[in-house]
């Protein structure tokens, strides 16, 4: 079995609207007081981890007594919260994420739902959902009949926009598909990356770069308003909009290319980079953010998997700019001003065009 999600646009009446922020508020508020609990108890057992583990806390359902208002919004959202909880403490032990925070009010609001007993269905031109009943959706794709709905997300954006995302299962059982064509793919922070097959590069427009004159102005303005005036209201979303632009932009460019490379190749190698280290090191924070890199190697990776193809990822370490793509000789040095690569040999190329050459060769010899 597979998993696959879909998103689309909401449209609540005003009715919905309030109920929703209802929803996001007691989801906010349950994940917070367990959270609080959670943390009190830890600061005991900090030392006895496997202890702590062992302890019993309560649920949603205990704070209803107490909190009579909970009782108004979907008990499905109060109860996934507390999974989203235990979920992060297992991230925190296991080493894959810092230790739980906090929800506040600045954050995205979003809140996830199950299905039980039909309580959710997918209607045409709207969906169905637990205590809010049939909400608006502009359906700009199908989801296909053999797709059973699991769960959905209801979110709201900084710019007051509602999303449901919606979360299928299916049979899927991708054939692996013989190697045939491959490339190598390295980053370029100005272009995202490029290929080994022609030195092309993906020429990533850096949508941020381009709205930092606009966007410098707007936040300019905003902060001269009298937080939490009208005007300081108005200017926000201003800034949100130009913000939520740029991320949509990005996202769409990225979809759009790793799709392309997908459906061109069999197999598909890149480096397994420290994104955050080079970011920190070089100094470059907004390059790196604007290129998104990983979220284009997600893509990437999720999207040859379901055609049963490989994304193949080589050491971080690996010397492929320092490298010789035609004899092999690896230089002492290569300072990043130096954009030809040059080699005693004679060979002579654009420094990212050899590095993508190397990073394939190292790949295949993975494969093998």
């Amino acid at each position: 079995m597979a998993n696959k999600a879909y998103k689309f646009r909401l449209y609540p009446t005003q009715e919905q609207k309030e109920l929703l922020a209802k929803t996001f508020g007691c989801v906010r508020f349950v994940y917070n007081k367990m959270l609080a609990e959670r943390k009190e108890t830890y600061e005991q057992f900090k030392e006895d981890k496997e202890t702590w583990k062992k302890q019993k806390f309560p649920t949603p359902a205990k704070y209803k007594k107490e909190f009579v208002w909970l009782k108004e919004v979907d008990s499905l959202a109060l109860a996934n919260a507390q999974l989203h909880l235990q979920k992060a403490y297992q991230n925190f032990f296991s080493g894959r994420a810092e230790f739980p925070q906090f929800k506040t009010l600045k954050a995205k609001q979003s809140y996830t739902t199950n299905v039980v007993n039909g309580n959710i269905m997918h209607l045409d031109g709207y969906i169905k959902l637990p205590k809010l009943k049939r909400v608006k959706i502009k359906q700009h794709r199908d989801i296909p009949s053999h797709h059973i709905i699991k769960s959905c997300t209801i979110s709201q954006t900084t710019t007051g926009k509602y999303y449901v995302s919606i979360l299928t299962e299916y049979e899927h059982q991708p054939i692996e598909k013989e190697v045939q064509a491959v490339v190598g793919l390295d980053f370029s922070m100005n272009g995202l990356f490029v290929d080994s097959e022609e030195g092309k590069t993906a020429n990533y427009p850096r949508f941020y770069r381009q709205s930092m004159e606009k966007l410098g102005k707007e936040q300019r303005i905003f902060s001269r308003r009298q937080k939490g005036s009208n005007r300081w209201n108005k200017q926000r979303l201003k800034v949100s909009k130009i913000h939520e632009k740029v991320a949509n932009q990005r996202r769409d460019f990225l979809h759009k290319s790793s799709h392309a490379l997908a459906q061109r190749y069999d197999c598909v190698i890149i480096e397994d980079l420290n994104m955050k280290g080079i970011s920190q090191a070089l100094k470059l924070g907004k390059s790196v953010a604007d290129n998104a890199w990983g979220i284009f190697t997600a893509f990437l990776q999720y999207k040859l998997e379901e055609q049963g193809k490989k994304l193949v990822k080589i050491d971080k370490w690996f010397p492929s700019s320092k490298t010789c793509s035609c004899c092999g000789q690896v230089k002492a040095e290569l300072p990043l001003s130096e954009r030809t690569f040059q080699c005693e040999c004679g060979f002579m190329a654009d420094r990212d065009w050899n590095a993508s050459i190397n990073i394939k060769q190292e790949g295949m010899r993975q494969l093998v």
